[in-house]
């Protein structure tokens, strides 16, 4: 009988470290690529790229999900998500986006996914 216990006790044991190893997940990355573009269609760098929610509640409450970062010499700005988003959640955001370089700005907005990585364009004018 003891013999039985202690067999079966290994048995339960590897079981569940196989199974704990196996449904162990490693999350992708969950990115925003912004790329600024100026009505010459020329890549902007230098653009400062602002990512932020609008409440959707009602009464409207502040939103606290503010990013702002600046493109590359490709005109690329990159945000990472990976702290917001976790494993298990359906969809991460939609979010505007605003693009200013001086006097020239534009607008528009992205759906971030999770676990892909998301792009938009944005057009800056007078």
């Amino acid at each position: 009988m003891k013999k039985y216990i202690i067999t079966a006790g290994i048995f339960v044991f590897l079981f569940g470290m196989i199974a704990t190893i196996s449904s162990c997940r490693k999350k992708a990355d969950t990115i925003a690529q912004i790329t600024v573009r100026d009505t010459a269609k020329a890549l902007v760098s230098g653009a400062r790229v602002i990512l932020y929610g609008t409440s959707t509640t009602d009464p409207i409450q502040a939103v606290v999900r503010r990013d702002t970062a600046y493109t590359n010499s490709s005109g690329v700005a990159t945000f990472n998500y990976n702290d917001v988003y976790q494993l298990g959640q359906a969809g991460v955001a939609v979010l505007n986006i605003r693009a200013e370089k001086g006097a020239l700005y534009g607008n528009g907005i992205i759906k971030i996914t999770e676990e892909q990585e998301n792009y938009a364009k944005v057009f800056i004018k007078p």
